[in-house]
């Protein structure tokens, strides 16, 4: 049997940067799930940062939706989030609600 190779997998790993208005949008969300039912808004953040987290391994694969914007789903919520790819750093650009106006989504990532 040959030996096992000890890897670092963590040089993998993307490095991500939310941006201030894509921080504005989580907060908006937030707050709106927070006045459907308490506590909602909290479960709202750990939905969208476990999704932003799964960029250090997956960022730079999912379609893009909008000039060089990458779009990934949310997995619980109908919520977007857009991002590019600059060297190995992930930019969070916005997390927009899906069931807002399509080109509303595009004004903002002009």
């Amino acid at each position: 049997m040959g030996k096992r190779q000890e890897t670092d997998s963590r040089s993998d790993f993307v490095k991500i940067e939310i941006l201030d208005l894509a921080e504005g949008d989580i907060l908006e969300g937030f707050r709106f799930y927070e006045k459907q039912q308490p506590g909602l808004g909290s479960y709202f953040l750990n939905g969208i940062y476990s999704d932003i987290e799964s960029l250090q391994l997956y960022a730079g694969i999912h379609r893009k939706a909008h000039k060089d914007f990458h779009r990934l789903l949310s997995k619980r919520f109908p919520f977007a989030i857009y991002y590019t790819v600059a060297k190995e750093t992930a930019l969070i650009h916005a997390v927009a609600d899906c069931r807002r106006n399509p080109d509303r989504i595009k004004e903002r990532l002009e």
